[in-house]
């Protein structure tokens, strides 16, 4: 899995960097300086996303930080799940809400917060919980919200330059900058425009690959550290099955690009995320954990 998602951060890599080169080709600036450029640029966007994430996330999904005191159960839980992957105790969150979903976040192992919604408590056992936990600790212990921080912060870079290329262009923002002939800034402009469309569009499609990637590998870890893949499926199954855009009021929805830290993708049933899953299929994540019940010598139904 390391070795994929290396391979993706790779391609959104050249991606950028292929972009920044047809941008100064056409407009007649140095392309490997204006690569660099990008990539000092994407850089810091990247340390900055990362910094402030976890702030964003809390605010943007209106968590509510909890005590031991709040909610005994879930602090246990929390906690003994954390003293299985030898972490220390993340912070805890819930989130008003009548669908059933988690997320973790946070820099890292010394500065995590574990949230879940108040639905998720009514629907779970405390054995399909702790799996639920165990998923969201091992997004913590393998630093996912820093992987796809970076991951999404890269995709937007690029995004974001083939819009301005798009606005510019509709606004003769690059006509007749190339000093070539006639046929050949036609040749250029059209190169140009395609590029703009095309990388992005690449782009996010190697982004849902890192996240989908990452929560199959978030399964598959949480099944293994809490040994409890029976209960891990059987969550997933409720969740899936009452999880829908439909129970968040328009107070308390969470921000697409919060999307990928839910253990299930908490905007099912809209069209545009539908078309960009997220997440893996249920089906192919039920397959994961059961080839790790195997493993352990653990029998699913």
């Amino acid at each position: 899995m390391l070795a994929r998602t290396m391979a993706m951060f790779t391609a959104l890599t050249v991606l950028l960097m292929l972009l920044g080169f047809v941008i100064g080709w056409v407009i007649g600036v140095n392309p490997l300086a204006l690569m660099l450029v990008g990539l000092i640029f994407a850089a810091i966007l990247n340390f900055v996303s990362y910094e402030f994430s976890d702030r964003f996330v809390l605010w943007s999904t209106h968590t509510k930080l909890i005590t031991e005191h709040d909610n005994p159960m879930l602090y246990g839980i929390v906690k003994r799940v954390a003293e299985q992957a030898n972490i220390p105790m993340p912070r805890v969150g819930i989130v008003e809400s009548a669908q059933p979903n988690a997320f973790a976040t946070g820099k890292g192992p010394n500065k995590a917060v574990v949230v879940v919604t108040t639905a998720i408590l009514k629907l779970l056992t405390p054995a399909e919980l702790e799996a639920v936990i165990g998923h969201e600790i091992s997004h913590v212990v393998h630093r996912d919200v820093l992987v796809a921080s970076v991951a999404a912060t890269i995709a937007g870079t690029i995004s974001f330059l083939g819009q301005m290329i798009l606005w510019n262009s509709m606004f003769g923002g690059f006509g007749g900058v190339p000093s070539r002939g006639r046929n050949q800034n036609d040749s250029a402009f059209i190169l140009l425009i395609i590029a703009a469309i095309l990388i992005p569009i690449a782009a996010m499609l190697v982004q849902l690959g890192i996240s989908r990637g990452r929560e199959s590998s978030a399964d598959e870890a949480g099944a293994r550290l809490t040994r409890k893949p029976q209960e891990l499926i059987n969550a997933l199954r409720k969740i899936s099955s009452k999880a829908s855009v439909n129970q968040w009021n328009r107070q308390n929805a969470p921000s697409p690009s919060t999307a990928s830290l839910w253990i299930v993708n908490p905007l099912k049933g809209s069209s545009w995320t539908e078309l960009f899953s997220t997440h893996p299929s249920l089906e192919h994540r039920i397959k994961r954990i059961e080839k790790v019940a195997q493993d352990l010598g653990i029998w699913v139904a």
